[in-house]
This record gives C-alpha cells, sequence and structure tokens, in this order.
C-alpha cells in the first residue's frame, strides 16, 4: 500500500508557506512554526483558539529520512486543509476539527491533558467523574 505524498519532491520550506496561506484563507490571524531535535511544531490562531500541532520526525539527515520529512510535511499540509474545508462547508465545527491541538491555559494540548485518562479510563474500566465534588 502506498502513503500519501510518498514521491514528493515539494520542499519543507514551500509546504510551509503553502499551510501559512491556507491558514490565512481560512482566517487564521497568527501562524508560527518551528522545530527542534526529532519534531516540528505549526501553532495558529483562529476561533478564538490557539492551536499547537507537533509533527514527529525522523531524526536522521540520510535521503530517505529528508524524503519521510517532505512526505509529512505534505501529509500536515492536506490535513490541515481537509480540517479547515469541513469546518467552512458545515460538515464539522472548529473544535471537533481541533479539540486534541488546542492549547489550555496550562500550556498543553487538549490530547496531551486527555491521553493520560483516557489510558486510566480503559485501564481501570471506569470514567471520570464529570463534575469534581463528593460521589
Amino acid at each position: 500500500m502506498s502513503r500519501y505524498a510518498e514521491y514528493t519532491r515539494v520542499p519543507v520550506s514551500q509546504t510551509r508557506n503553502e499551510i501559512e496561506r491556507t491558514l490565512e484563507r481560512y482566517g487564521a490571524d497568527q501562524f508560527l512554526y518551528g522545530h527542534e531535535s526529532g519534531r516540528a511544531v505549526v501553532g495558529f490562531r483562529m476561533n478564538k483558539r490557539q492551536v499547537k500541532i507537533i509533527l514527529a520526525l525522523p531524526k536522521g539527515d540520510s535521503d530517505k529520512d529528508q524524503k519521510e520529512v517532505r512526505r509529512l510535511w505534505r501529509s500536515l499540509a492536506m490535513i490541515i486543509k481537509a480540517k479547515l474545508e469541513a469546518v467552512a462547508s458545515g460538515v464539522s465545527i472548529f473544535d471537533d476539527e481541533f479539540m486534541p491541538y488546542i492549547v489550555l491555559p496550562s500550556g498543553e494540548t487538549v490530547g496531551q491533558f486527555m491521553r493520560p485518562q483516557i489510558d486510566q479510563a480503559y485501564l481501570n474500566g471506569t470514567m471520570p467523574k464529570l463534575l469534581p465534588g463528593p460521589s
């Protein structure tokens, strides 16, 4: 089975620019990107929400690694476009599409906050309380 953009030659810088243009077209009023060992970060503000998407990347510099980096960036561009178009078309709502990536006041994303709770719920077979306080 082939993977999306498996043979892309589009440079990462071109894909980042494409992502930025897409975000602007759909109404983002802030945009940033950065990278550090083994991951890239794309952030933006839209619909009064801060969004942060972390993209895990291969750490090597081989041609194979660089090919995979280009493929992953193209995949991210496609995902962002698809989510924004779903929202613009009324198929979905912004918070549902980007929920795992919305930044909470603590600085972590909803996904980072919820993953341990979801793991615990499945491990214990119990749901967390909906409201704090006495049982």
